[in-house]
């Protein structure tokens, strides 16, 4: 089992990185950098690239509208270059509050477009001219919608992999049933592994009943917060805000895919309570109603015994990597937590 830490993008990046390396001794196997509305995740991945040696680096995530389909794969390759072949590439829809409302691209066809993203892909990256007739991509662009000039081309560039790992971040019963059929790796989010099989299970085995075998097992990347200790509880309320802005403010009314989740979870009534007090500006009130039940289930927080019992549950839920939040009060006790679940986890 991997253990992957995701890098806060909301400020403080670069002293982040200068402790990355330490991390990396302390056997962390791969780090995530996100990609909001905050400074681009690209640049921040070649920086790391640049500061460590062995850790795998990956996109969590890239969008697939703010990119097109070749500068994605260019963007991967370029990334699997700089890092001698230790990236991974993390796709995801976003939402169409960032996406319309940031970049100003309609939020249309996210299943097509990233299964379309995915397959031009491969084709760069196998150095095969590029083309490419889709529903919602079509390259070169047909003369009636252009001048007429376009061309096939192919990467000018030999990739140091022509296949670059590609995760799915998905909570949806189609998206993960994608991710499960063509992605090498899958990211849900606000995982609870005792309830992962009912929520989804038929969405994993219809997705992997038309799988590749050439992409080998799914890669199933789980997040947790991470504090080992007979006195560690009051870090599980560090997780209330974080969970009230999805399950109440990530998206309007109708529209939140997290407070979906959080109904398919059995938590209906809170869910809508949370939308309801978040909407109307009461945010402490809504996160006071995250239920305790998923802070705990979610999370690597307790004894040594609570966070071993934890990790064979999401090991036997089908979980390969899991991307911890080390919350301590020092960046000594935090390389201590990752040297403790690299050990937990072995």
């Amino acid at each position: 089992m991997r253990i992957g830490m995701a890098l806060n993008y909301s400020g403080g990046f670069k002293e982040t990185v200068a402790e990355l390396a330490d991390y990396e001794r302390a056997g962390l196997d791969i780090v995530f950098v996100a990609e909001a509305y905050s400074f681009d995740a690209v640049s921040q991945m070649g920086y790391i690239a640049a500061k460590t040696e062995r850790l795998q680096i990956a996109s969590g995530i890239l969008p697939v509208y703010s990119r097109t389909p070749t500068l994605l794969a260019m963007t991967a390759a370029g990334m699997d270059y700089v890092s001698d072949g230790r990236f991974t590439l993390g796709l995801g829809a976003s939402g169409p509050q960032v996406i319309e409302g940031f970049h100003g691209v309609p939020y249309t066809a996210p299943l097509g477009r990233t299964r379309e993203v995915i397959e031009i892909c491969r084709q760069v990256w196998k150095r095969e001219r590029v083309n490419y007739e889709g529903k919602h991509y079509t390259i070169p662009l047909p003369a009636d919608r252009g001048t007429g000039l376009g061309k096939p081309l192919k990467l000018i560039n030999h990739p140091v992999r022509d296949r670059i790992p590609v995760v799915i971040a998905a909570i949806g019963p189609k998206n993960v049933e994608l991710a499960a059929e063509i992605a090498e790796g899958w990211e849900p989010i606000f995982y609870m592994p005792e309830k992962a099989a009912d929520v989804w299970g038929p969405s994993i085995a219809a997705g992997k009943a038309k799988r590749d075998p050439s992409l080998g097992e799914l890669d199933v990347i789980a997040q947790a917060s991470l504090a080992i200790g007979e006195d560690v509880s009051g870090w599980l309320e560090l997780g209330r805000p974080m969970a009230a802005l999805y399950i109440g403010g990530m998206g309007a009314k109708g529209k939140n895919f997290y407070n979906d989740l959080a109904r398919r979870y059995g938590y209906e009534k809170e869910a809508e309570q949370i939308q309801e007090l978040y909407l109307s500006g009461k945010k402490d009130e809504a996160a006071a109603l995250v239920p305790q039940e998923l802070l705990e289930s979610m999370s690597l927080i307790g004894s040594e015994g609570f966070v071993r019992d934890r990790i064979q549950a999401m090991r036997e839920s089908g979980v390969t990597t899991i991307n911890v939040a080390p919350l301590a009060r020092t960046h000594e006790e935090r390389i201590r937590l990752i040297e403790k679940i690299k050990e937990i986890a072995s």
